[in-house]
Parts: C-alpha cells; structure tokens; sequence
C-alpha cells in the first residue's frame, strides 16, 4: 500500500541532485585507481593482495553512505506521511446498562454477564495509560467508577453492577458527558430523583444555567480526546430522550460508539410476577453513533459481544494521523553511517 508523503520545506529536494553527483564522483575515484594499478608489473599481485571478497566488499561501505546522506537530505525537507499511531484519545467512559431488560438469556448467560465478561477482556487489550471510567444506568444513571488508570479499580466496579428498573439511555450519555467536561457544569439534579417520560425531562434542564463562557458547537467526532462506548439493549423507557443526548454529544465532538446486545426478535423475561418482551432497538443505536459520527456494532451472541469489543479497542487505541517523519529518516542515516564507518574499519582499517 502506498504511503502519500508531502513536504513542509519542498525546496530542500533540490540538494538530492548533489547524490547523482557524488555517484559520478565515486565512479571516476574507481577508475583513477583503476589506471594506477595497471603500472603494477603484474595485475595478479595486486587481485592477490585484495583477496577475492575485496572486489564487491570495497563498494558496500561507499553505497551505505550514500544512501545515509540521501536519508539526511531528505528529512531535511520535513516530510509528512499519513501512518498510524496510538489514538489521542486518552478517555473512554463505558456506558453500561444493568435494566432489567439485561437479564434476557438470548444472549448467554444472560444480557448482563456476557456485556460485563466482554467488557473485563476490553480493557486488557487497552493501553495502561488510557483512562476509563463507568457510568450504570437504568431508570437513572451514575458514575460507578471515575476515570482511571486502575484496571482492579474498574473490574471491581463493573462485578458489583444490580439490575434495576426502566433504562434511561439518554440520561447515561448525559451523565458520561459531565464526567468529560467537569467544567462546563452540567446540572445533574434533575436526573438524581428518577427521571421520566411522565416529568418531562428535556435536555434544557441539565444544561449549565450560568455558564462561564459561552458555548460554541464543534463539529461531530471532532473531539479526539474522549469518546463514550454505550452498551444497551437500546430500548429507552425513561430519562431524557436519546436523540437529543446524542445532539448534546455531537454538538461537542464526542463519538459514541453504540453497542446493541441481544437479538432483534429479543424474548419475554419474568421477574417478581410482571413480564415484559425485550428486543433490540437498533433504529435508536444506529442513529445515535451516525450523529455523533461514530459506529454501530451488534452482538446478538456473547462471541460477537467479545468480537465487537476487541474492534472497538482497535479502532480507539490506534488512529492514522500525518506525522512528521524526518527523525525517523535522521535515524536511518546515523545507524547507516555508522554501519558504513564499521564495515570499512573491520576491513580496510579505515573510514571509507
């Protein structure tokens, strides 16, 4: 696959006409030497005194050269190339929900396990230093872990999970967004006392009602240094409505990632003499991480869930960026200078 390289300083490019140059120079030293040897009383002295490895040796260390001061011109014209590198992204708040539609045993065990044990096996795969935190959500959601370093702290958190009533999809994405932007003062309150369809609650009362500047809107998935991965069943009962959380997200770059567990055709689950049918509601999903310019995953089995985790951990940990490469190109032509002045030490017993 080839890799588009530009040039901040194209004018340097010019000094590469030197190489052909010095290619001319190196040819007409062999020659002159050539001609010296002939008065030689006789040629096989001197193929005796070289030795029979000399012949292609005496070239190997001239050519590393060479290629060494090609590597410096070239980074001296800054180069930049598109490569992939570790994501900037240095948090990731896990959105998971423990309602009671998670205890559907179309995934198995049930909904709930399998979510926690694919979630324990993404975070292995994470970089030490990315931070994670957790929010739990049913008919209100929380934060069950701050952000994080501690991988104990967050496998702890995530085996203490209960199921409750309802599922408020869009109070978690509001929730996770508070714990991102600690300092826009997102109001909490009218999510602490169980929020729902019957109260009302719209995306305006969780706004800052003073804030310290004004807000201004960035465009979607703009955001590289948070992103949210929301597990659900997706299907919202209470809480505020999740295309509006979705637009508070997007209005401020953050991607969320959208994960739907169970299977679309769901089940009838029983639980303390009421039952209720669940199914998944991939519309909502789909349309949430398409506004926050994020993806869809679906795990209709506890393998996919795994499956759909391990994606997810690649596509947040490593992104391809342009980036600089002329340390690089530096690097190459010092170990290759050296190599050169190594190489006619050992055997010419000298530097070229």
């Amino acid at each position: 696959m080839d890799i588009p390289v530009t040039f901040m300083w194209p004018q340097f490019l010019w000094l590469l006409l030197a190489v052909p140059v010095l290619v001319a120079v190196y040819i007409w030293l062999l020659r002159r030497k050539k001609k010296l040897a002939l008065r030689y009383a006789s040629l096989s002295i001197v193929k005796e005194a070289m030795g029979a490895g000399m012949h292609w040796r005496r070239h190997v260390p001239p050519i590393l050269f060479l290629l060494a001061i090609t590597a410096m011109l070239l980074a001296a014209s800054r180069p930049f190339a598109v490569i992939s590198l570790p994501s900037t992204q240095e948090t990731i708040i896990l959105a998971m929900d423990v309602s009671g539609s998670m205890r559907a045993t179309d995934v198995k065990p049930n909904r709930l396990v399998a979510s926690q044990d694919a979630a324990k096996a993404f975070l292995k795969d994470l970089p030490r230093n990315v931070r994670v935190g957790i929010v739990a959500f049913a008919g209100t959601a929380s934060v069950v872990q701050p952000p994080t370093l501690s991988r104990e702290d967050l496998v702890t958190a995530i085996d203490k999970f209960q199921l409750q009533r309802a599922t408020a999809i869009g109070s978690a994405m509001v929730v996770a967004l508070a714990e991102i932007f600690p300092e826009e003062g997102i109001d909490l309150t009218a999510l602490t006392y169980g929020s729902g369809r019957q109260r009302g609650i719209s995306i305006d009362q969780v706004k800052p009602k003073n804030p310290k500047k004004e807000f201004v809107p960035v465009p979607p998935g703009s955001y590289n240094s948070a992103a949210i991965i929301l597990l659900t069943d997706g299907q919202r009962t209470t809480g505020i409505d999740s295309m509006e959380a979705s637009k508070m997200a997007a209005e401020r770059g953050v991607r969320v990632y959208t994960v739907g567990v169970g299977t679309v055709e769901g089940e009838t689950i029983g639980f303390e003499g009421w039952s209720m049918r669940v199914r998944l509601d991939e519309p909502t999903l789909k349309a949430i991480a398409l506004q926050t310019q994020a993806e869809y995953f679906y795990a209709g089995t506890a393998e996919n869930l795994k499956q759909v985790y391990e994606k997810l951990s690649s596509r947040l940990t490593v992104e391809k960026k342009e980036t600089e490469i002329s340390g690089l190109l530096a690097l190459v032509a010092s170990i290759l200078a050296m190599v050169s002045a190594a190489l006619s030490l050992a055997w010419f017993n000298r530097i070229l």
